[in-house]
Order: structure tokens, then sequence, then C-alpha cells
């Protein structure tokens, strides 16, 4: 014996009559659809679902009076039986049109197991983390020195071979790394001159020591504020520069065009631009070092009651050769590992556009850091040579 119970749905303003019909037989339960199960009545098939009654398991489901089905009515079919805690796969459906069953057979492979199930988060400890940031970080670290080595062997053929060098493309890079900083170095030093100037005269006026405000000035921007700020401008300058000029070209497939054509991008990429700037940022320091003497000297007469021939007469006995040379030698230090990282950088990003973009701001930050920290280990063997 079997009986049937109809779930009308109420709510559907177009009238299309009954969506779902159980019927309980002696083998299980059988779900008959009809109608239009598309996207635009799916709150009405919803609610018809859940108002079938709970009965035997569903064994086989008919889709003979189907007049529509698309992917949003199959999926909350199949939802529907999930959380009847039925697998689908073990559902007879019988009855469906061969486009029909089609539209089950995609919505149950691709659909249902992401839809249903609750994505597993996967969170690792404290320790964990740790351990994978220093796997990553002993990678990239290996990944600089490996680059670093390739740039000092085309170093090395460069100076074997001369003719290889590319003047042009030289002459271009140190355009771009050195004049055009010119404007951007000039006014930040100047400005932290002033600012030094000032912090230092406040306190050297109550002792009126404020001839001192020279000394302090100009041997520490010579020896570690000059460098350190050109540094930080040029890595977050012409550093995320490099980076996004080459990344690109390889997303557009440029670098390998370059050797298709038999040249080598070391000495059309590279080297260029790690020559340009080991050479632009000695340049780029002096002229730090000009500008923020100005700017200290223009405040020192506005605030000190120094008068500027007095400011240059100290300024040429405090400031010597030395803590001068200091500064500079700084310079191309801090260019070499900023130009290496910025062009490994960006000559390992992937192909897409999003791998610029994160490789750009991590050239930056690895840049700053490097700089950083190099000028704390010319401070520890400066400090042991007494120099």
């Amino acid at each position: 014996m079997l009986h049937s119970t109809a779930v009308t749905d109420t709510s559907d303003s177009g009238g299309s009559g009954r969506w779902v019909e159980l019927e309980n037989a002696a083998r299980g339960a059988i779900l008959h659809l009809s109608g239009e199960w598309r996207l635009a009545s799916l709150t009405a098939i919803q609610h018809a679902l859940r108002a079938v009654p709970n009965s035997d398991p569903v064994v086989s489901v008919e889709g003979g009076a189907l007049t529509a089905l698309d992917t949003a009515g199959a999926l909350s079919l199949l939802r529907h039986l999930r959380s009847l805690a039925i697998d689908p796969a073990t559902v007879d459906f019988a009855g469906f049109a061969p486009a029909h069953r089609r539209v089950i057979e995609v919505v149950m492979d691709n659909s249902l197991s992401d839809a249903t199930s609750d994505p597993r988060v996967h969170r690792r400890n404290a320790i964990a983390a740790l351990g994978v940031q220093t796997e990553s970080l002993g990678r990239l670290m290996a990944g600089h020195l490996n680059f670093f080595g390739y740039v000092a062997a085309g170093f090395a053929r460069m100076i074997m071979h001369p003719r290889n060098l590319r003047l042009h493309e030289l002459a271009a890079q140190f355009k771009q790394v050195g004049i055009s900083a010119i404007p951007v170095v000039s006014l930040v030093t100047f400005l932290i001159g002033v600012v030094f100037a000032y912090l230092l005269g406040l306190q050297a006026e109550r002792y009126g020591a404020s001839i001192f405000v020279v000394d302090g000035v100009a041997i520490g921007m010579a020896r570690e504020f000059s460098p350190i700020l050109v540094a930080v401008i040029i890595a977050g300058r012409s550093g995320a520069a490099f980076t996004a000029q080459l990344g690109t070209m390889k997303l557009t497939e440029e670098t390998d065009a370059i050797r298709a054509l038999g040249l080598s991008p070391m000495d059309v990429l590279v080297l260029p631009r790690v020559i340009a700037l080991v050479v632009a940022l000695p340049l780029l320091v002096f002229v730090g070092d000009v500008m923020s003497n100005l700017g200290a000297m223009a405040m020192a007469v506005a605030t000190l009651d120094l008068t500027a021939s007095s400011y240059i007469e100290r300024l040429s006995l405090a400031l010597t050769t030395r803590h001068l040379a200091v500064g500079l030698w700084k310079a191309p230090v801090f260019a070499l590992f900023i130009s290496v990282i910025g062009i490994r950088m960006g000559m390992s990003v992937n192909r897409d556009t999003r791998a610029i973009g994160i490789n750009t701001t991590s050239t930056v930050v690895q840049g700053i850091v490097s700089v950083i920290l190099l000028d704390a280990l010319f401070a520890v063997i400066l400090q042991e040579l007494d120099i």
C-alpha cells in the first residue's frame, strides 16, 4: 500500500501549481518534481521543499513532469537531500529529460561538495608559524645570495669584454635614478637639516654653545643621517621602480624576447641598473650633505644669532675629510644591496599582475631593512677601527 502527499506552493504569484510531491512506497520515499525549477522561482521551490513532511529515506527522484531545470533549482534539490542525511549519489534520478539529467550531474560533480561542506581552516600554532616564516626567510636570503653571485659573474664578464656594456641604457638609468632624484633628495635633506639644527640649538643655547650646533649637524649628517636618508629614499623610489619595471617586462614576455634576440638580460637589464645606482648614490649623498648644511645654516642664522660666514668657518673646521668619506663610502654598499634586491624581486615575479604589487612592496621593505642593518654593521666596524 502506498500513499502520496502533495506540497503546493501557495506563495507563487504565477500560480504554477505543485513543485514537489512525496510518495511513500515499499522500497522508500519518492519525490516527484514538476513545474519550472529555475532561479526566478527559487524561493517558492525552497519553501516547498521545507514543507515536505519527514518520511522514509528518499530513494528516488522522479523528474518526468519537469518543464525546466537550471543549476539553481538542481542545487536546491541536492542540498535538500543532503540536509536529510542522504547522499545524492545513492538516489535514483528517474524520468529526467537528458538536458535536465545533465544539469543534475554537473551540479553534483562540481558544486555540491563545495556548497554544502564547511571549509576547513588549518591554523598553525605560534611555533609552526615561526618555523614557516624562518624557512621562507631562509629561501629568500638564499635566492638573494645566488642572484648576487649571478651579478658578480656578470661584472667579471663585463670587465673581460667591456664592449658588452650598454652605454645608452646605462645613461638612461643614471638619469632616472640619479638626476631625477636630486629634487626630492634636496628637499628632504634640507628640511632634516633645519629640524636637526633647531633641536640641537634648543639645547646648546642653554649653555651658550650655539656654535657647536654646526659640529653636530655637519658630522651627524655626513656620517649617518644623509647616507641613511638618501638610501631609504632611493630604496622606495628606484628599488621599487626596478621591481615594477622588470616584473612588467617579465609579465609581457619582453625578457623572453631579449633572449630570443640572442641578447643577455644581464647585459641589457641588470648591469646598467646596478652600475647606475652604485655611481649615483654617493653623488646624491653628497647633495644631501650640502643641502642639510644649507638648511641648518638657515635655521642657525634665523634663531641662533649666527652669521652665514661664522657657520661656514666653523663648518670647515668641524667637517673633516674623514667624516665626509665615511658617509660617501657607505653609499655604494647601500646602492649595491638596494639594486640587487630590487632587480632580483622583479626578475622573480610570477606571471600575474598581483605578484608585481606584492614584490614591489617587499622590495621597499627589504631595501630599508637592509640599509639599517648595513649601517649598524658599519657603526660597529668603524668603532672597532676607531674611524
